[in-house]
């Protein structure tokens, strides 16, 4: 709900800049990043339940204080710290959900989880543009301070520290086996994985995510100009592209992840790109609202198939005790891509405004797109050689 509205807020209200608005972005994205990380090292010492409830709480209030942000830097320090507890609780949930779902149904069941997560950068903009207009800054903060603390009451109602707790009794009998067998062998193939099989795991997660940094450069560019881009073209509740942009995504969510499964990413990478593609041209030239509803038309078929569809595709990469690594890698990549973007369309659209930054994204799409069919086919060559040189 704030993502959206912040930039109104910073050019309207505190008198800042595009570049201004790209910094706000960028040091939150940033932040959370880094909040990851640490989450990483601090769960096995704290418990991922404490860290949680933490992470919302830290939300919750920061959100509720950037009302009483009256200039840049304020809401910049403010900002910051939202990031560490939005990364440490976004860290935590995804790998939460990952342990329940069938190996062999990952995309269907990362599509579901997904959806939500869609819904929300969705309508969430739509609903702080129009408390925003009607209500005031204020409003908007405190209703979303509200939803933060929300999440936690229902964690607590779904149980989370049983699952913590489950896990660890899970933990102590399989190290019971361990310690009760008479092989040494064959508890050390049981241990962790060695450093050379986790240089092959972070390896097979690079081109997902980077594909999910592209695609994330995108959406900042949507999060942090769109409403300024609706002023620039005179077109009336240009928040509208995300409501209109989630009845694309709830439709497309799961039968992309049931697509992935069955038949693979290229399946459903390839036309997805095309339309994210297509939607940033459109978006580029819209001066009314026939064309603002196509392109968030065409962006919620892409974006929705695309997004778990590179998260499947990392958790079917890895180990399922692995699960963790791979979520806080794509959840990077995202906020990375979003950082990346507030700055570099930031930049651009100070210079030639936000009708062409659009068409610069689109430019981004195709290089989505040449990157992936290229390591399509070197993986294909690749293959090739090796089975020749296994039938000689």
């Amino acid at each position: 709900m704030l993502l959206s509205s912040l930039p109104v807020y910073v050019k309207g209200e505190l008198g800042g800049g595009d570049l201004t608005v790209s910094l706000v972005t960028a040091t939150f994205a940033l932040a959370a990043i880094a909040s990851r990380f640490a989450t990483a090292a601090l769960m096995p010492k704290l418990g991922r339940t404490a860290l949680l409830y933490a992470g919302l709480a830290v939300a919750a209030l920061t959100t509720f204080l950037c009302a009483y942000a009256y200039a840049v830097g304020s809401l910049i320090v403010i900002r910051v710290l939202y990031g560490v507890g939005f990364g440490t609780a976004s860290t935590i949930v995804p790998t939460l959900v990952a342990r329940i779902i069938p190996q062999d149904r990952i995309g269907e069941g990362i599509g579901y989880f997904g959806l939500s997560t869609s819904l929300a950068m969705s309508l969430g903009p739509v609903i702080g543009m129009n408390l925003m207009s009607g209500l005031g800054f204020p409003a908007l903060t405190l209703s979303s301070a509200a939803a933060a603390a929300l999440s936690a009451g229902v964690l607590l109602l779904t149980g989370a520290a049983r699952g913590e707790k489950r896990d660890s009794r899970e933990a102590a009998l399989r190290a019971a086996r361990g310690n009760s067998g008479s092989a040494t062998g064959e508890k050390a193939k049981t241990d962790a994985p060695s450093a050379g099989a986790s240089r092959n795991g972070i390896v097979s997660l690079l081109l997902p995510a980077l594909l999910n940094m592209l695609l994330s450069v995108t959406y900042s560019g949507l999060l942090s100009f769109i409403a300024l881009f609706g002023e620039s073209v005179h077109i009336a509740q240009v928040g509208l592209f995300f409501l209109f942009n989630a009845i694309t995504v709830i439709l497309v969510r799961p039968i992309a992840g049931r697509i992935f499964d069955r038949r693979g990413h290229a399946a459903v990478l390839i036309p997805a790109a095309a339309c994210v593609l297509a939607s940033m041209l459109v978006l580029s030239g819209a001066t009314g609202m026939p064309q603002l509803i196509a392109s968030a038309l065409l962006y919620g078929l892409g974006f929705g198939a695309i997004q778990p569809t590179l998260q499947a595709w990392m958790l079917r990469s890895t180990p399922r005790e692995r699960h963790g690594f791979a979520n806080s890698m794509f959840y990077n990549s995202t906020d990375l891509g979003v950082a990346i973007g507030a700055v570099l369309l930031g930049a651009v659209a100070a210079r030639a405004g936000y009708a062409r930054m659009y068409g610069y994204s689109a430019l981004i799409m195709a290089g989505f797109l040449i990157l992936y069919i290229a390591m399509r086919f070197i993986a294909a060559a690749r293959a090739s050689k090796a089975g020749a040189q296994s039938s000689v």
